[in-house]
């Protein structure tokens, strides 16, 4: 289960289910270190099921390793948010307690969007923009409304979803997981677009989540399943859990390529990390990790590749190889060996400028329950 701890930082975290934790430096932390005051947020943590504040999980490590994925500090989780209104209002209210709580009161009340309590400021930046940078605006806009009336509409469950069996549901999470799923990624790319944040971590379950998925025919536990002792039925459920997990990212990244940037698309302008810090939940094992990269990192990736890489090759090697493209410095990272050659120099293109620097996402599907299904070498898909 120390597989979340250990996916962004490479190193093994101290085996404990009491108050000593302890971890490594993780990766997305140094990069916000680096950029986090170029931002209103220094980075962003969601996921769809709540962190854990202590507890025993499994083999004597504690539920705060298997549920939170980013660290501040060597004993510092960064707890995750899992509700979509909670995201919507930190990212979109004033930025001063008083006047976000005197806010939100009024858009309680009187049921109004959060659009509608600063349609006069947008109106006076229009007066000032070109025609061009209007219909951005507009677009942009819309994007807020759709997502917030979508909020909106998200009933307030008291019950639980049909056929998931003891699963958490943050309140205001929409019935779907699905639709929880996607709600958060948009509101990823909304973070992104409106340069919110550059560092944003999202957990798609738990480490060791037994949801079921009964809409596409899964009925066993994610986990259950993924301890399949290589039967071919269990095989053929874990895959058809890998597909959706992918299906869902697809969302993600098809949005953040329909947001125009000067001279490409928002994803081109990303780093999105997808992977799980298990191999193959039967064995238990952290090596051949499945391991996809995206967007072109303001032109400094390569993509439409798959590439393979000696065996033992460390996974801090890309975290190295990624730091530097957003112009961390740094001569190692974790266990690293060198810097994971990504095609192009580690260096920012000439004529990007400072507000179109890399973005790193990191996504992470159940990370004790995933299979590869080919357990050759290790591979990065860029």
């Amino acid at each position: 289960m120390r597989c979340v701890a250990s996916f962004l930082t490479g190193a093994h975290p101290h085996k404990t289910d009491g108050k000593d934790i302890r971890n490594g430096t993780f990766v997305d932390q140094q990069a916000a270190a680096a950029v986090g005051s170029r931002t209103r947020f220094p980075s962003l943590e969601l996921g769809t099921e709540p962190s854990s504040q202590g507890g025993r999980c499994d083999s004597g490590y504690s539920c705060i390793y298997t549920s939170n994925m980013s660290w501040r500090t060597a004993t510092s989780p960064m707890t995750k948010e899992t509700n979509p209104r909670a995201v919507f209002d930190r990212l979109f209210g004033t930025g001063r307690s008083e006047e976000d709580l005197k806010g939100l009161t009024r858009r309680a009340r009187y049921r109004k969007s959060i659009l509608d309590f600063v349609a006069e400021g947008a109106d006076a930046l229009k007066r000032k923009l070109g025609a061009r940078d209007r219909v951005k605006l507009d677009e942009f806009l819309y994007a807020v409304r759709q997502i917030e009336g979508r909020i909106d509409r998200t009933e307030k469950l008291n019950d639980r979803e049909s056929g998931v069996p003891d699963f958490p549901r943050p309140a205001g999470a929409p019935k779907q997981f699905e639709d929880h799923v996607r709600l958060l990624l948009d509101m990823m790319v909304l973070a992104m677009q409106t340069d919110a944040t550059r560092i944003l971590t999202y957990m798609f379950t738990n480490a060791g989540s037994n949801r079921s998925y009964p809409d596409f025919g899964v009925r066993g536990g994610h986990h259950t399943l993924s301890h399949h002792g290589n039967d071919q039925e269990k095989l053929a459920q874990i895959s058809k859990i890998n597909r959706h997990h992918v299906t869902l990212l697809r969302h993600y990244l098809d949005r953040l390529a329909a947001v125009e940037e000067a001279g490409g698309t928002l994803l081109d302008r990303s780093m999105i990390l997808y992977g799980s810090g298990i191999g193959d939940g039967n064995r238990h094992n952290h090596d051949n990790l499945p391991i996809l990269l995206a967007g072109k990192g303001a032109g400094a990736i390569k993509t439409g590749r798959h590439l393979r890489y000696e065996k033992e090759t460390p996974l801090a090697n890309l975290y190295l190889a990624m730091l530097h493209r957003i112009g961390v410095r740094a001569d190692a990272f974790s266990d690293s060996t060198g810097e994971l050659a990504l095609s192009y120099p580690p260096k920012r293109p000439a004529g990007v400028s400072e507000r179109s620097r890399s973005i790193i996402a990191c996504v992470a599907a159940s990370t004790a329950s995933c299979h590869r299904e080919e357990p050759n070498r290790s591979a990065y898909w860029a």
